[in-house]
């Protein structure tokens, strides 16, 4: 049985182009990963630092807001700005990949924080 062999197929440089492309999702991965991004909920009543590695980096919190004594609202606050972070950092993380080929041209929901 003869193996079949492709002329034009070159499995070393397949390789190669995924090892590169692996760097590269790498560098971009550790890049954002030190940007920050920025929200809020309530007005400014509590502000949120996260970084692109979906760490949250500070947490500040109004003291009008302590004082006004509601532990519901106070959660609910926090919960709001810190989600708000994290979608924030997830799209710059997503746009930040789209950019790599062959991604950049491909609309993949799902994939990297995309929606459909």
């Amino acid at each position: 049985m003869a193996e079949f062999e492709s002329p034009s197929f070159d499995l070393s440089g397949l390789l190669k182009q995924a090892q590169a492309m692996q760097e590269k999702f790498r560098e971009v991965q550790e890049r954002v990963a030190e940007r920050t991004v920025e929200a809020e909920a309530g007005g400014g009543l509590v502000k949120v630092v996260a970084d692109g590695a979906m760490r949250l980096r500070s947490l500040k919190v109004d003291p009008a807001l302590l004082m006004a004594n509601d532990p519901a609202m106070f959660q609910d606050l926090i919960v709001a700005a810190v989600n708000e972070a994290l979608r924030r950092a997830q799209a710059v993380m997503a746009e930040e990949m789209n950019k790599l080929a062959p991604f950049g041209a491909m609309n993949l929901p799902g994939l990297l924080g995309r929606r459909g």
